[in-house]
């Protein structure tokens, strides 16, 4: 298998890390993720979550404007550092590309805010798909630009 496309985006954001911690794990999927970004749809519902999301061994199903899904699985939580979890079961445009990515969100102290950093190492699917991953990439970050700016609407207001 090919070597595994690794991408973050940081943003800094005028309050305490705890405080955006305990707002961003549980925060609702298409509350964030609610504008698509080139081939890259919304968020458009969350199935088959069980209680709020904050449980080690959570899953729930990620439902994409274009009727795509994908499993979650919450596989740590660092209170007030980071949070991780693990897509897989990929249906729709994604999958011939991504056979699994790994994600994070991590929070530091910065000044007297927090930074904020999402982070994404996607597993290809196949060699062939992994020539792929490059565009991915640049779409990605455009994706990872617009939720972070999104955040910000939705902490500091």
């Amino acid at each position: 298998m090919t070597d595994a496309l690794r991408l973050s985006r940081s943003r800094t954001f005028p309050v305490g890390v705890a405080r955006a911690f305990d707002a961003v794990l549980p925060l609702p999927l298409p509350q964030l993720f609610d504008r698509r970004y080139a081939a890259l749809p919304a968020i458009r519902e969350v199935r088959d979550q069980d209680g709020e999301w904050g449980t080690v061994g959570q899953t729930r199903t990620i439902v994409l404007a274009d009727r795509s899904t994908m499993r979650e699985t919450l596989v740590s939580v660092e209170r007030p550092a980071s949070f991780g979890y693990r897509i897989d079961q990929v249906h729709g445009p994604l999958r011939p590309l991504a056979a699994s990515i790994d994600g994070l969100w991590a929070f530091e102290k910065a000044g007297t805010g927090v930074r904020i950093t999402w982070s994404w190492t996607v597993h290809p699917s196949s060699t062939a798909t992994s020539l792929l991953m490059p565009a991915l990439g640049r779409m990605w970050q455009g994706y990872a630009r617009q939720a972070l700016e999104r955040l910000e609407e939705l902490l500091v207001t």
